[in-house]
């Protein structure tokens, strides 16, 4: 082909040309990739994606979710790349969540007041309700912007004039600092004297008994009864040597509770020196302690079982949720000097110290708001008194108990996502071979040709 002017002239057009047109497409994907985002997930579990129920969620959630981690600002400890990697899955779906970051050791009065335990906890604030986050688990996280977003406020009446335990006390054993923590998640806990006022609210979550020390008037026993056959919730708290009358009631929920005090001698391996304290360790599958991965004490706890009622059986489904140590046991002796089992007085355990009952709900209005009836029997109420609340998990176990029994359970189930991208396995015959070649074979290979290449080249 004959170069002529015109023919460079054409070549330079087409150069500038493709100059400004590449340049253009530059600067236009640059525009296109601040402005819009798209990132794809190639692992083989798809570990990286939220649940398709995570991003309904997300998108039936009006307004911002402010999200505060107390995570250490360390490069060894990488925590604050972790929280940002699994809440950038969900801003991704909801551009409003944020996130601020604070160093506990840079705020402790902030730290201490929110009663922050681990590092790396999740501070979850939306639309004035607030709950905590110690798992960095799609499962967690979800089930708990959903509870915000279904927890409207809730009121629970608690039954007074008997010496109960007061919602709102300030004493070490009242309830008062468990109570103002719900208050934060909309939980309202209101004190009704059946004598005064001897209607029970039909918007009430539950209704709860909390350690009377005196005995139940028949009349407000009457409405207690009348409460649960319509189909109402219950939180029945009660302490060793109870003196509140309600054997009609537990014959009602068809429960007995046994004779004496738990006794856990694993609780002098410990530090504590009282044998009256039982702890709990091991919890059995139910809903209310789902994620309970913490040690709950227990005071004087006494004991609960379901009646042998033969061919009587009540419809109720009870589940022993609670249950102490297999060397504990029921003590119906003195609590003082060397305490030792008696076989032809005490109980061995494992002794059960709460019980869950439900059943379908067939009654009344009751019935639309939740197809569940719900009961809890705890043998023991100092372990969310003042003075116990901040033992292990004890806040915890509570706040679930007040979650079930106000029919504020309902989990999303978001299977554990393998990652088999991530690791090979190999047999033993796999793994010599591999090394013979690696190692042995493709060494010696390479020496031969080198060897090969230079004879060759010696003999040109």
């Amino acid at each position: 082909m004959e170069v002529t002017q015109k023919s460079r002239l054409h070549i330079r057009v087409q150069n500038i040309t493709f100059m400004v047109l590449f340049l253009t497409s530059i600067i236009l994907i640059a525009w296109l990739t601040n402005r819009y985002n798209a990132q794809f997930d190639w692992t083989a579990g798809g570990r990286n994606t939220l649940s398709n129920s995570t991003v309904e969620l997300l998108k039936r959630m009006p307004g911002p979710i402010n999200i505060t981690a107390f995570a250490t600002d360390s490069e060894l400890v990488p925590v604050r790349k972790t929280i940002r990697e699994v809440l950038g899955r969900y801003q991704r779906h909801k551009a409003d969540i944020k996130l601020t970051l604070i160093d506990p050791n840079t705020a402790p009065d902030q730290t201490r007041e929110l009663g922050i335990r681990v590092d790396g906890e999740l501070v979850v604030d939306y639309q004035g309700r607030k709950e905590h986050i110690q798992q960095l688990h799609e499962e967690t996280i979800t089930n708990t912007l959903q509870r915000l977003l279904r927890s409207g406020e809730r009121s629970l009446v608690f039954v007074s004039g008997h010496g109960e335990r007061q919602a709102d006390g300030r004493a070490n054993h009242d309830y008062g600092t468990f109570f103002a923590e719900l208050a934060k998640q909309g939980i309202k806990a209101n004190s009704l004297a059946l004598s005064n006022a001897p209607v029970i609210p039909d918007n009430a979550a539950a209704l709860v008994i909390a350690s009377p020390r005196v005995k139940l008037l028949d009349g407000e026993i009457k409405l207690i009864s009348e409460h649960v056959r319509k189909g109402g919730n219950l939180l029945w708290i009660r302490e060793p040597n109870d003196a509140s009358g309600l054997d009609s009631l537990a014959t009602q929920l068809g429960i007995e509770f046994q004779a004496g005090t738990i006794v856990d001698p694993t609780t002098q391996l410990l530090g504590i020196p009282d044998p009256s304290y039982a702890i709990v360790a091991e919890y059995p599958a139910h809903p209310i302690i789902r994620n309970l991965n913490y040690l709950t004490i227990f005071p004087r706890a006494c004991g609960v079982k379901a009646k042998d009622t033969g061919k009587d059986k009540p419809d109720w489904d009870i589940a022993r949720f609670l249950n102490s140590a297999p060397g504990s046991w029921l003590e119906t002796g003195p609590l003082t000097g060397g305490v030792k089992f008696d076989a032809s007085k005490d109980t061995k355990g494992p002794v059960s110290l709460g019980l869950a009952l439900s059943r379908e709900n067939k009654s009344g209005k009751e019935a639309t708001a939740a197809k569940q009836q719900r009961v809890v029997v705890l043998c023991d109420g100092d372990f969310l008194s003042n003075a116990f609340l901040g033992n292990q998990g004890n806040q915890k176990l509570g706040e679930n108990i007040i979650n079930w029994i106000s029919n504020d359970d309902s989990f999303i189930d978001i299977p554990a996502k393998n990652t088999p991208d991530k690791e090979i396995t190999l047999s033993q015959g796999t793994g010599i071979g591999i090394a013979l070649l690696f190692l042995i074979a493709l060494p010696l290979g390479l020496l031969a040709s080198g060897i090969l290449i230079w004879l060759k080249r010696r003999k040109q």
